[in-house]
């Protein structure tokens, strides 16, 4: 009979060990998907008014990051917590005149983009 209870007693003990390892497990799954941070400054003349992210070799932009807001000329804005599935985002800045700017940030990092009047504009039509 003492076997017996012994034995039970094993195996919750291997069942709470098993379950409350699995429980631990599930933080770092989450946290498994790096993200980063990307202080856009505009030393331009001209005014930002939408800011997108991708994949660095397609054209998946998601929607403006911006929201409602724009970044005037001397004003920053930080995109906070961007989560990244790679290495690396592509961020694209849509300027008033509707052309775009691009750069590459690494992910896990903290990143700076200072935009000026001298950066190449993709413009669709060789502005």
């Amino acid at each position: 009979m003492r076997n017996s209870h012994n034995s039970r007693s094993l195996r919750r003990l291997i069942t709470f060990c098993i379950a409350f390892g699995a429980l631990a497990t599930v933080p770092l799954l989450s946290r498994a998907q790096p993200s980063t941070s990307v202080n856009i400054v505009n030393n331009s003349s001209r005014t930002i008014s939408h800011v997108y992210l991708s994949h660095v070799n397609t054209d998946d932009w998601t929607g403006n990051q911006l929201g409602d807001a724009t970044i005037a000329p001397g004003q920053s804005f930080t995109l906070s917590n961007v989560a990244c599935d790679q290495q690396q985002v592509k961020v694209i800045a849509e300027d008033q005149d509707g052309c775009f700017l691009s750069t590459v940030v690494t992910c896990g990092d903290s990143a700076t983009w200072t935009i000026t009047n001298n950066a190449a504009r993709d413009c669709g039509g060789g502005n």
